[in-house]
């Protein structure tokens, strides 16, 4: 599992102490992206959907494309343009005006929007995103528990296995689903309150390991019998 710690993370001289690891840059908090380029691992460009939709402010998606014009490329991808709580026309809609290509990108599969639109995400995109939304919204909630077995349940039965990132997901390290990346705020927004070194405790969360594939619980209790 690859995981990408967000920004922005200040003081700087704190920031440096994280060189080499994954970056999460969003679109709406753009300040560390060059420092990030020049000295992560790799970086995912977040579109800042989320950010600001929580603001209620718009996003100019055109300035977004350009903003990613010299920053999109391998080991570097961005997630595609979503709506927040809309229905699967809209998601297609903004998919449909994305300008790079689909190994450098991942649209998001809310998890309110049908099973049925994640199999054919599944079956187009290399990566996805899995966003919380609706019912929800809540990553962790038994609701949301839920529903990510139904989510992975459904992508094995088709035999599909694509690489899952999860949207605010850092905290489902170690749990049962496979994720192969998620991303979270968690050092950047904590470390000063909790009075830790911000690359001891990315150290501590880059430990944690999701497993290879997916299986119900059902599966991973017999084997821990």
């Amino acid at each position: 599992m690859i995981h990408y710690h967000g920004t922005p993370l200040t003081p700087r001289r704190e920031l440096h102490k994280l060189a080499g690891k994954h970056f999460c840059v969003s679109f709406a908090r753009p300040d560390d992206a060059g420092w990030c380029l020049s000295h992560g691992q790799s970086v995912m460009w977040d579109n800042g959907a989320f950010s600001l939709h929580t603001r209620g402010a718009a996003i100019d998606w055109l300035a977004f494309y350009r903003w990613l014009d010299d920053r999109i490329a391998h080991p570097h991808w961005a997630v595609v343009p979503d709506v927040i709580d809309g229905d699967v026309d809209a998601q297609r809609s903004l998919m449909a005006q994305w300008p790079f290509g689909r190994e450098l990108s991942a649209p998001v599969w809310h998890m309110g929007l049908p099973i049925d639109y994640l199999l054919d995400l599944a079956d187009e995109w290399p990566r996805i995103c899995f966003g919380s939304s609706a019912q929800f919204w809540s990553v962790g909630s038994s609701a949301w528990d839920r529903r990510c077995d139904e989510a992975f349940n459904a992508l094995e039965q088709r035999g599909l296995r694509p690489w899952v990132h999860m949207l605010r997901g850092l905290g489902q390290a170690g749990k049962r689903w496979p994720f192969a990346s998620a991303d979270s705020v968690n050092v950047a927004r904590n470390f000063k309150r909790n009075g830790v070194c911000p690359e001891l405790m990315a150290r501590r969360i880059d430990a944690v390991q999701c497993p290879v594939r997916w299986m119900a619980q059902g599966e991973m209790l017999g084997d821990a019998a």
